[in-house]
C-alpha cells in the first residue's frame, strides 16, 4: 500500500498523492491527526475505566451527509504526522492509561499508519472505520489489528448512494467484514474487556427501519451466535440542512423495532440509551 496510484479504499481514485494530486478524500500523503484523547464514550468493553486511546484522523473515504465529525472529515483537518510521530502519540496515550489504541477513520492514511504498528503495542489496536474497505487491504493488515470496529451502515445501496455517495457499499462492506472475522476469529474476552475480534456497529437512521433489519439479517445469517458482536447505535443527530426524514432523531418505535430484530437474530452486543442522540457526545475538534 502506498500513496502513489492511490487505491486505499474502494473508490480506487488512482491519484498520486505524493505529487500533490487529490482524490475523493482530498488528503495529502502524510497523516492528518485532528485529535488524540482518552475516549470514554466507546463501547463499554472497549472504554472500560481508562478510556480508549483515540486518534481521530482528518478526512474520510465516505463523506456521509449526516457525519457528526464533519468538521474534520469534509475538508481534511489535522496536524501532519509521520509514522514516528504517530507511534509517539500511541505511546503517550498508553502512558495516560488508555485501554487500547483506537484508530478512528484511518483508511486514507494506511501507508503512514502501518509502519507505526510494526512493533507490537502492550494494548489492543482497534481499527474504527466506516466499513467501506477493500478486503485485500484488510488482509494485508493481518497481525497489526486486534479488534476491528467497522460500521455496517447500509444494506440498501440506493440509500448508500443518497447519503454517502457510493453505489457498492454493501458488497464492499460484506467482503471486508468477512475478512476481518477470518483474521481474528470469534470475539475473545478478558474479563469485561474485549481483547480480540470484530464488533460491527450499525447506526439506525430515521425512516429507514427496513435497511436496519436487512443489515441485522445479513449479520445473523453470516456469523454464528457470539462470533461477532453488534453495537446497535441510536445516536443519530440531525445535521443542519438535512432533508426529511433525516432532519429528525429516530423515534422510540423505530429503535424498538430494530432492537427486537437484533434479538430475534440471536445477535449479542451493545445498545445505547436515548440520551446518546445529543451533540454533547460529539468530540470537540
Amino acid at each position: 500500500m502506498n500513496y502513489q496510484n492511490c487505491t486505499l479504499c474502494p473508490r480506487r481514485c488512482g491519484v498520486d498523492r505524493s505529487k500533490g494530486e487529490l482524490g475523493y478524500c482530498r488528503c495529502p500523503d502524510t497523516a492528518l491527526v485532528a485529535k488524540t484523547m482518552l475516549h470514554h464514550w466507546e463501547e463499554p468493553a472497549l472504554a472500560l475505566s481508562g478510556g480508549s486511546g483515540a486518534i481521530f484522523f482528518g478526512g474520510c473515504t465516505l463523506g456521509c451527509s449526516y457525519c457528526q465529525n464533519r468538521t474534520i472529515s469534509r475538508a481534511p483537518e489535522g496536524t501532519p504526522a509521520n509514522s514516528r510521530q504517530l507511534r509517539q502519540m500511541m505511546e503517550q496515550l498508553i502512558a495516560q492509561g488508555a485501554e487500547n489504541i483506537d484508530l478512528v477513520t484511518p483508511t486514507q492514511f494506511l501507508p503512514t499508519i502501518i509502519p507505526a504498528l510494526s512493533k507490537p503495542l502492550p494494548v489492543p489496536v482497534v481499527y474504527n472505520c466506516g466499513g467501506y474497505e477493500l478486503a485485500e487491504n484488510v488482509r494485508a493488515m493481518a497481525g497489526l489489528v486486534d479488534i476491528w470496529l467497522p460500521d455496517m451502515k447500509y444494506a440498501d445501496d440506493n440509500l448508500a448512494f443518497q447519503l454517502s455517495g457510493v453505489k457498492n457499499y454493501f458488497d464492499m462492506a460484506c467482503s471486508a467484514i468477512r475478512q476481518m472475522v477470518r483474521q481474528t476469529g470469534a470475539v475473545r474476552w478478558q474479563g469485561e474487556k474485549v481483547v480480540r475480534g470484530v464488533i460491527i456497529r450499525h447506526l439506525i437512521l430515521p425512516g429507514q427501519v427496513e435497511n436496519s433489519l436487512k443489515v441485522l439479517d445479513w449479520i445473523g445469517q453470516t456469523f454464528a451466535p457470539g462470533e461477532v458482536l453488534v453495537s446497535l447505535m441510536r445516536q443519530y443527530t440531525p445535521m443542519p440542512g438535512m432533508p426529511a426524514p433525516f432532519d429528525r432523531p429516530i423515534t422510540e418505535e423505530e429503535y424498538e423495532s430494530v432492537l427486537s430484530w437484533m434479538y430475534l437474530n440471536d445477535l449479542e452486543g451493545f445498545t445505547q440509551e436515548d440520551t446518546s442522540a445529543s451533540n454533547d457526545y460529539i468530540p470537540q475538534f
